[in-house]
């Protein structure tokens, strides 16, 4: 997050799986320390800064290929 940012970019993650979903990035438990989970880039919003609450878990952060995936993934939800 960007210190000078008053809002930061969201995609949901959701843990309720539904297969072969083209816009959904499928997690391994891994990476978000859940059985099972996605993240639904067809669902990506932004929101205020002030809006988030600290952390009460420890964060996990996506790799590179993940970020790549992601982008990959809201255009084809934006059908670009």
């Amino acid at each position: 997050m960007h210190p000078r940012a008053d809002t930061v970019l969201v995609v949901p993650l959701t843990t309720s799986i539904i297969k072969n979903v083209p816009t959904h990035i499928y997690l391994s438990p891994g990476e978000t320390g859940l059985e099972e989970s996605a993240l639904m880039a067809e669902d990506v919003t932004v929101l205020p800064k002030r809006w988030l609450q600290e952390s009460r878990h420890r964060l996990r952060s996506l790799s590179n290929r993940r970020i790549c995936e992601l982008v990959e993934k809201i255009r084809h939800a934006m059908d670009c």
